[in-house]
C-alpha cells in the first residue's frame, strides 16, 4: 500500500470517526434523561474512545453503493450501539471479568455489576428503536439482519461458544470467530448496501466481504493478544491466554496464525473486487489496515 493511499486512509477513518460520533450524540439521550444514572453509563460506555470501525464500514459500503452520508447514519448508530453493549457485557465478572476497555476503567467497574448490565441491555434496546426510525422496508431489513448477527445465531452464540470452549480445534475456532466478530461485520456491510437501495445479490456480496473483513480483524486481534500492550491497545493484553480462551494462537501456534491472517484478508480483497462500485481502492486498503493495526 503506497504512502499516499495509507495517508488518505488514515484521513477518511478519521473523518468518519468523527461523523460517527456526531451521529451518535444526535440519537443518543443526553446524560439529564431519566433515570440520570442509567443514561450517564450509556454514555460512559459509548463515549469513552474507539476507532468507530463498523460504522465506518456501513458508511464505506453505502457511499461505494451509490448512497450517502444520510441513508448511512441511522444503521451505522444502530451498529455501534450493539457493539459497545456487547463489549460492556463481555467485560461483566460473569463473563471476561475485565478492568480495562478502551484505556479507562470498564463500565461495570465504574458503575457497578448491576447498572453494567442495565447500560447494555439499554444500548441494545435502543438500536432497534433506531432501526424502527428508518423507511419501513429498510426498517424491516435492518431489523432483520441486525437481530440475526447480535442473536444466538450470530454475536451471542459466537460468546458462548467462546466461554465453553476447551482444546485447540481450528474449525470451533474459526466458528467463534464467525459468529462473535465477523456477524457483525457482515451485518455492517450489508446494512451499508441496504441503505443505499442494493439489490439481494449486491446485498449478498457485501455481507460476504463484510463476514471475511471480520474474520481478518478477529485473527489480527488474537494476534495482537500476544504481541501488544495495554498502552497500546486500552485493553488488558494476554486475556485470552489468562483465561484459556481458544484463539488462533493457541489452536494454530503464532506462525500459522499469521498466515491465516494474511489468507483472510486476501479472500477479503478478492470480495471487494467482485463488488462494484465507486471506492473499490478503498475497500482494499481498510483490508490492509486491519490486517497490520496495532490497536
Amino acid at each position: 500500500m503506497s504512502e499516499g493511499i495509507v495517508l488518505d486512509l488514515a484521513d477518511w477513518l478519521e473523518e468518519s470517526r468523527v461523523w460517527a460520533e456526531s451521529a451518535l450524540e444526535r440519537h443518543v439521550d443526553p446524560v439529564d434523561t431519566l433515570p440520570p444514572r442509567l443514561h450517564e453509563a450509556m454514555r460512559y460506555a459509548l463515549f469513552g474512545g474507539g476507532k468507530r470501525l463498523r460504522p465506518a464500514l456501513v458508511r464505506l459500503m453505502a457511499t461505494h453503493l451509490s448512497g450517502n452520508d444520510e441513508v448511512a447514519e441511522l444503521p451505522a448508530v444502530a451498529l455501534e450501539l450493539v457493539h459497545t453493549y456487547s463489549l460492556v457485557h463481555d467485560d461483566l465478572p460473569c463473563m471476561d471479568d475485565d478492568e480495562l476497555r478502551r484505556g479507562r476503567p470498564t463500565c461495570h467497574v465504574v458503575f457497578g455489576e448491576a447498572l453494567g448490565v442495565l447500560a447494555g441491555d439499554a444500548l441494545l434496546t435502543k438500536a432497534f428503536e433506531l432501526c424502527s426510525r428508518a423507511e419501513p422496508v429498510q426498517a424491516q431489513a435492518y431489523t432483520r439482519v441486525l437481530a440475526r448477527a447480535s442473536g444466538s445465531v450470530g454475536m451471542v452464540g459466537g460468546q458462548v461458544l467462546d466461554l465453553e470452549s476447551k482444546g485447540t480445534d481450528p474449525e470451533l475456532v474459526r466458528s467463534i470467530h464467525s459468529m462473535k466478530t465477523a456477524a457483525l461485520f457482515s451485518a455492517a456491510a450489508e446494512m451499508g448496501a441496504i441503505s443505499a437501495g442494493a439489490d439481494d445479490e449486491t446485498r449478498q456480496q457485501a455481507s460476504q466481504f463484510g463476514e471475511l473483513l471480520g474474520l481478518a480483524f478477529q485473527a489480527t486481534d488474537d494476534l495482537l493478544d500476544v504481541t501488544g500492550d495495554a498502552a497500546t491497545l486500552g485493553k488488558t493484553p494476554g486475556k485470552d491466554a489468562q483465561l484459556e480462551r481458544l484463539t488462533l494462537v493457541r489452536a494454530l501456534g503464532f506462525e500459522s496464525a499469521q498466515e491465516e491472517a494474511a489468507r483472510l484478508a486476501a479472500a477479503a480483497e478478492k470480495a471487494a473486487r467482485e463488488l462494484k462500485g465507486q471506492h473499490s481502492e478503498r475497500l482494499g486498503s481498510l483490508i490492509r489496515y486491519v490486517l497490520s493495526r496495532r490497536a
